[in-house]
């Protein structure tokens, strides 16, 4: 009966741990419920991007259409030709929609894995499930979401004093004598597609600070760590793993950079050199983004080390010292200290010993991230094909993905 109660109390504690789902909650995502744009058994991902991308982007181009903006030479700066637009409103808006069911359901496996394993002592099942539901408070937060919008209308009202401040008209602004204006484009543009842009990627850079806040939390509780576990994190090394998800969410950022490189080679303000120092400067920034919420967990596995590399130090002692007397006869240093022969034999360490120097404090590796690091590097190599040979940029590429 003990048992049967047991385990029903681990799977509630489980369940509870599994609750956080991390695309949904919040007021953009009832408004959505309430629109029928989704259910919450279906994301219907799919016609939502369609119908935000033929918002964001699809009205922009019609309004460019009418003016006569949205075809020409490059020089005349027409709608289908702005690398940023394409950027920003069709590719990143579409993918920041169609990533929710992915990033969701891999957090909620690796999160699982915590009470699945169990990485999380029997004491710390209740106090993970408190963090989980301290986490989707923080999700759903109004004021989160609310702050998240007003920042992207000051930056999109900021942007536009300096996008209207030019001396070429382009489909977002007119050049006039007595002043220029925004087309009805550009006026779309500002009140709804780039802040709606900008409110999507601030809501899931929130939500990525409520995961990194939630690992905090469990690293702070009771683990059941070994050092001489294979995955060489003691038992940890499927959480370093949680940054894969985000790749495509950094892709999208990466477009929009990779966009803002290739409008300023196309301007002739960027040299290669310079674009060799962005392409580090953004790949470092990526890696820290993920990186640091991982640091969480570098107390605990440098405490299991030192100590594991401790009680190892102690057993090899008793046990070399031990062999060295079956062998000699006696101890050659301290050979005065009384050690007696224990009643059975001291095992040998050294495997462990070994085992646990070379556990990693750091969670991540090269390999978990290259899927982050391909995805924040391959849009800007693609921004700089458009003036440098296929040779540097590989060598570039290379070089950064090497370090």
């Amino acid at each position: 009966m003990e048992a049967t109660e047991g385990t029903a109390s681990l799977t509630a504690e489980e369940d509870r741990i599994g609750q956080f789902l991390v695309a949904r909650g919040g007021p953009f995502y009832t408004l959505q419920l309430q629109l029928g744009l989704l259910r919450e058994d279906a994301f219907r991902a799919g016609r939502r991007a369609v119908l935000l991308v033929g918002l964001v982007w699809g009205m922009p181009l019609v309004l460019s259409i009418v003016a006569g903006d949205a075809i020409g030479t490059y020089a005349e700066r027409p709608y289908l030709l702005d690398p940023g637009a394409w950027a920003r409103f069709f590719i990143a808006v579409g993918l920041f929609i169609l990533m929710e069911r992915q990033v969701e359901e891999r957090l909620r496996k690796h999160l699982a894995q915590f009470a699945r394993a169990p990485i999380l002592a029997p004491g710390s099942l209740e106090p993970a499930a408190e963090a989980v539901t301290k986490a989707l408070k923080r999700r759903d937060s109004r004021l989160a979401e609310i702050i998240c919008l007003i920042i992207a209308i000051i930056a999109t009202i900021a942007g536009s004093f300096r996008m209207i401040d030019t001396d070429i008209s382009t489909w977002l602004v007119h050049v006039a004598p007595d002043g220029n204006s925004f087309t009805l484009a550009g006026w779309w543009c500002i009140v709804f597609s780039n802040t709606l842009f900008l409110f999507l990627l601030l809501r899931w850079l929130w939500r990525l600070c409520v995961w990194s806040m939630l690992l905090r939390d469990l690293a702070g509780l009771e683990l059941r760590l070994v050092a001489t576990h294979p995955d060489g994190y003691g038992g940890l090394g499927f959480i370093g793993k949680y940054p894969n998800a985000y790749a495509t969410f950094v892709l999208a950022l990466s477009c929009v950079v990779g966009a803002a490189i290739a409008q300023e080679f196309l301007a002739g303000d960027l040299t290669g050199e310079a674009y060799g120092i962005v392409m580090g400067v953004w790949l470092l920034i990526v890696l820290l983004l993920f990186a640091v919420p991982l640091m969480a967990f570098r107390k605990p596995l440098a405490k299991l080390k030192e100590q594991t590399y401790l009680a190892c130090s102690a057993l090899a002692t008793r046990h070399h010292r031990a062999a060295e007397r079956d062998l000699l006869g006696k101890n050659i240093s301290a050979s005065e200290d009384a050690e007696k022969a224990a009643g059975k034999e001291v095992p040998d360490p050294s495997k462990v010993f070994a085992t646990t120097q070379k556990l990693s404090v750091f969670l991540f590796s090269r390999s978990a991230l290259l899927p982050i690091s391909a995805a924040a590097i391959l849009p800007l190599v693609a921004a700089g094909a458009t003036i440098m040979p296929i040779k540097e940029l590989l060598k570039i590429l290379k070089r950064l993905l090497l370090l």
